[in-house]
C-alpha cells in the first residue's frame, strides 16, 4: 500500500471514530435524565428547618399551652366563688353573724371573699364606705386575674413577629447566595424553608393562643360581673332607707 493510500485510511479511520463519539454523545444528550431520589421530610425535619427562631416559637408554644391549662382551671366560677362557700357566708349573713362571716371569708381566701371581707371590715363606717372597699377590692382582684391571662396575648403577639424575623431572616440568606454565586435550586430551598416555616410556626402559635386567650379573658368578666352582683345583694341589707 502506498503513503498516500495508508494516509487515506488513517483519515478515514479517525472520521468514523469521530462520528460514533458524536452520536454517542449526543445519544447521552438526549437519554431522560434519571429520576432524582427524594426523601419525605419528617416532621421533626420540618420543625428543624426553622432553625433557631423556630426552636423559640415552639417554645412559646408549649409555655402557652401550660398557661390555658392552668387559666382553664382556676379561672372558674368553683373556684373564684365556690357553691359551698357561698352557702355559709349567706347563713351568716342571715343570721348577722358578720364577725363569724369575715372569719369564714379569711380562712379560704378567694376573689368572692376578699370582696365580702373588704366590704364587711368597714361595717362601722357605714354603706358608702362598704361599698367603696368593696370595689376597690373586687377592682384589684380583677386587675390580678387580667395580669394573670395576659401572658397569653403576649405570647399571641410575639409569635407571629418571631415568624417574620424568620421569614427576613431566610429571605436575607438566599438573596446573600444569589449576590455572591449562582446557586441551584436545592441550595435556595434551605433558606426559602426557613422563611416559609418561621411563618407557619408563628401563625400556628398565635392563631389558637388568642383564641383561648378570649375565650378565658370573657369567661373570667362574666364571673366577676357575677360576684360583684352577689357580693352587692349581700351588702345591701346595710343601705340606709332613704
Amino acid at each position: 500500500m502506498s503513503g498516500r493510500s495508508r494516509a487515506l485510511a488513517v483519515v478515514a479511520l479517525i472520521a468514523i471514530v469521530t462520528a460514533c463519539s458524536i452520536g454517542l454523545a449526543v445519544d447521552a444528550a438526549t437519554e431522560p435524565a434519571a429520576a432524582p431520589v427524594t426523601k419525605s421530610k419528617t416532621l421533626f425535619d420540618l420543625i428543624n428547618a426553622g432553625g433557631l427562631i423556630g426552636y423559640v416559637v415552639m417554645i412559646l408554644g408549649g409555655v402557652a399551652i401550660a398557661l390555658s391549662i392552668e387559666h382553664l382551671m382556676t379561672i372558674r366560677r368553683s373556684v373564684i366563688m365556690p357553691p359551698e362557700l357561698l352557702a355559709d357566708v349567706e347563713e351568716c349573713f342571715e343570721k348577722e353573724e358578720y364577725e363569724q362571716a369575715i372569719a369564714v371569708c379569711e380562712e379560704q381566701p378567694t376573689f368572692f371573699t376578699n370582696v365580702v371581707a373588704a366590704g364587711l371590715a368597714r361595717i362601722n363606717a357605714g354603706y358608702k364606705q362598704m361599698e367603696e372597699a368593696m370595689a376597690e377590692a373586687g377592682e384589684e382582684a380583677a386587675t390580678g386575674l387580667q395580669q394573670k391571662i395576659s401572658y397569653l396575648a403576649l405570647i399571641a403577639n410575639i409569635a407571629p413577629m418571631l415568624g417574620l424575623l424568620g421569614t427576613v431572616q431566610g429571605m436575607i440568606s438566599a438573596f446573600a447566595k444569589i449576590a455572591t454565586s449562582t446557586p441551584r435550586p436545592d441550595q435556595l430551598a434551605e433558606s426559602i424553608m426557613l422563611a416559609l416555616v418561621t411563618t407557619f410556626q408563628g401563625l400556628a402559635v398565635a392563631i389558637p393562643v388568642m383564641c383561648v386567650y378570649h375565650f378565658i379573658k370573657n369567661k373570667m368578666q362574666r364571673i366577676v360581673l357575677e360576684v360583684g352582683a352577689v357580693s352587692g345583694e349581700l351588702m345591701a341589707r346595710f343601705r340606709p332607707v332613704e
